[in-house]
């Protein structure tokens, strides 16, 4: 299966949604929405910004990465 870099982020504070291209190499933690200036922040449990709000999972979450914990950057890396 592909990995599909795309992922459409929709803000849960004002219903803005944006197309954005998802980073291979990292998790996205922060996203600031361009709609109501909100900062998000992934919800309990999840990696990234786009798991918890986007349309994608991220990438290393679409390859399996996240080794049945939720979370693919491992505990050091989560926010």
């Amino acid at each position: 299966m592909a990995i599909r870099l795309e992922s459409v982020i929709t803000c849960p504070h004002c219903g803005h949604s944006r197309r954005e291209t998802m980073p291979l190499d990292y998790c996205q933690f922060f996203y600031d929405c361009r709609g109501c200036g909100a900062l998000l922040r992934p919800k309990p449990g999840d990696c990234c910004v786009y798991c918890s709000y986007g349309s994608e999972p991220c990438p290393p979450r679409q390859e399996g990465g996240d080794g049945g914990h939720g979370c693919c950057c491992g505990d050091a890396l989560r926010p």
